[in-house]
């Protein structure tokens, strides 16, 4: 997928006036993209129009109209596209209580050395990047990428493959089977 440019990214006036619309737009195409993996963790798997929307609500939140500081949130975002052959997923440890979350996010140190995506049986390891990272223990928030072989994404591609979000951590091992709406999706994304 090609990186969202600059010429993308409406003016705050011009964003407020669609972005109901583009709003509703991008949760109807989240929601097959959402897979709940187990009772804490959630996984979107992201792709250009998920990403630009969150560059246009970030300009909007922030209140950015600094062309410098704009073009640092495209280059930020710009991260989570996939590249060629790969699918990108963002994490999100989901704990509304702030103790038991804490003492959870030191539990799961490694978290994001124990996530793969499983295609037909292979497992691909998913690598990234995550926010706010402190020695000893995970984050709530995590920005990773899967690169898949060839043949898992033909098999994806031609929605044939059978597919899950694995994690195989000491503490939280859990495995979701992709439903045939998600794997639609990720077929778009990998044409």
């Amino acid at each position: 997928m090609r990186p969202i440019q600059r010429d993308e990214v409406l003016p705050i006036g011009e964003y407020e006036t669609l972005r109901e619309r583009f709003r509703s737009r991008i949760i109807e195409e989240k929601r097959p993209r959402r897979v709940r993996v187990g009772e804490h963790i959630s996984v979107v798997f992201e792709n250009r129009d998920s990403v630009l929307y969150q560059i246009q609500e970030m300009v909007r939140t922030e209140r950015i109209t600094s062309e410098h500081a704009i073009l640092h949130e495209i280059e930020t975002y710009n991260d989570l596209i996939p590249g060629e052959g790969q699918l990108s997923l963002t994490l999100f440890v989901e704990i509304p209580d702030k103790a038991v979350r804490d003492r959870m996010l030191v539990d799961l140190a490694g978290l994001e050395d124990s996530i793969a995506v499983e295609v037909d049986g292979a497992r691909f390891r998913a690598t990234g990047r995550r926010e706010g990272a402190v020695e000893g223990r995970t984050t709530a928030v995590h920005y990773l990428k899967a690169t898949l072989s060839p043949e898992a994404r033909a098999a994806l591609a031609a929605r044939a493959a059978k597919a899950a979000i694995v994690i195989d951590h000491p503490r939280y091992t859990e495995r979701a089977e992709l439903g045939r709406a998600t794997i639609e999706q990720l077929a778009r994304d990998l044409v």
